[in-house]
């Protein structure tokens, strides 16, 4: 179905195209979503990534929103390292700049599962990063990418501030679907009537 399939020209421009280490450079303790919806992913963490040994927190900040009950492992990756010292759920963190390098620096079949929240907007290269998030994890280990209607807009893709939320989950889908590898994406939406919003698309590295 995703055999040569293309995005249109544009679709990961952003309005501010400085390079990410800048906007990076100092720490920007916000969250993108309120108390209601924070309290949804970690429910959903807790059903789908509970019981994992080593997780990998994908454009990692200063808080992994994973259950108080978590006992895994948890490796950080983003772009301030300040930021990533504030985060207490995390044993370890690496600055790496998605964006610039989508190759991560870790073995295949490394993490038992690993998960993204609300950064998924600005991925430049989403296909190439979801396909080194399918190297990485060990066969069956899920990738869960979370996000909601808030964000940095002047760093978000073209593609995503042109769209709905429902288009945001048909697009990631169609990430893990382009980046092959993934078995069927799941989904699923925390929509209060006041509120901040949650959609979480994931899948799972396929078993051969």
């Amino acid at each position: 179905m995703t055999a040569g399939f293309s995005f249109p020209p544009g679709a990961f421009a952003r309005i501010d195209e400085t390079d990410d280490a800048e906007f990076y450079a100092f720490p920007r303790r916000v969250v993108h979503i309120d108390e209601g919806a924070i309290a949804a992913l970690g429910t959903l963490y807790g059903d789908v990534v509970h019981g994992r040994g080593l997780v990998l927190d994908l454009m990692a900040s200063w808080r992994s929103h994973l259950p108080r009950s978590f006992g895994g492992h948890v490796v950080g990756l983003g772009l301030n390292a300040e930021e990533m010292s504030d985060n207490p759920q995390l044993d370890e963190s690496i600055v790496h700049d998605l964006n610039r390098e989508p190759a991560l620096p870790f073995s295949e079949s490394t993490f038992d599962a690993a998960v993204c929240a609300v950064s998924v907007q600005y991925l430049t290269r989403p296909v190439e990063v979801f396909r080194e998030i399918r190297r990485v994890l060990k066969p069956l280990g899920p990738f869960v990418v979370a996000f909601s209607n808030r964000c940095f807009p002047d760093k978000a893709v073209a593609l995503w501030r042109a769209t709905s939320d429902a288009q945001h989950v048909a697009l990631v889908e169609l990430y893990f679907a382009t980046a092959d590898g993934f078995d069927p994406a799941a989904t699923r939406a925390f929509v209060p009537e006041h509120g901040d919003p949650l959609f979480a698309v994931w899948a799972t590295r396929a078993a051969v």
